[in-house]
């Protein structure tokens, strides 16, 4: 069995426990990663969101992915498989999210927004950016991570962990009690 074929047996295994054991985390924010990378950005996101009280997981086209990096963790946070963008933005829309995506140049920082508990935080490919185009989703608002390097992005994975930071901070680090 060869390296790629491993991690797809694997993926299946904690998929399987995903369904039987993962509950929502204690805040009401949602992550969908948009055709990311199959490596390891995806496990990494996946054990950050356990560790910040995810709601849930959107992997959107990809049809597997590395579980390794996700440190077990793929089993306690909900995550579904949909095909396209389209899928998790008319689930979350019909459902009351506000959908927030990242752009280094919007006019807004990170640290500026007033979330309201239904937000939808939407990562996009480090190469390709979002699967969709800006203006099929006016209703998407524009965010930046204030950098001061040189550097053009931050790896998305880093990213995801700190949207997750600042969402649990900017409530006290407290969970609404309807969710405890």
């Amino acid at each position: 069995m060869n390296k790629r074929q491993h991690m797809q047996k694997t993926f299946e295994r904690q998929r399987l426990l995903n369904k039987v054991l993962a509950t929502p985390g204690p805040f009401p924010y949602v992550l969908i990663l948009d055709h990311l990378k199959v490596d390891f950005n995806i496990g990494k996101i996946i054990r950050s969101a356990e560790a910040f009280g995810a709601r849930a997981i959107d992997v959107v086209g990809t049809i597997y992915f590395d579980p390794m990096p996700a440190k077990g963790c793929m089993k306690r946070v909900p995550w579904v498989m949909r095909s396209t963008f389209i899928e998790s933005f008319q689930h979350y829309q019909a459902q009351g999210y506000t959908f927030y995506a990242f752009d280094a140049n919007a006019p807004v920082g990170l640290h500026e927004e007033t979330f309201p508990d239904k937000s939808a935080f939407i990562l996009g490919h480090e190469g390709f950016g979002f699967s969709f185009k800006k203006e099929d989703y006016p209703q998407i608002k524009y965010i930046k991570i204030p950098q001061f390097g040189l550097v053009e992005s931050l790896n998305v994975s880093v990213a995801a962990s700190i949207v997750m930071y600042e969402f649990t901070r900017s409530r006290g680090f407290n969970p609404p009690a309807e969710s405890l």
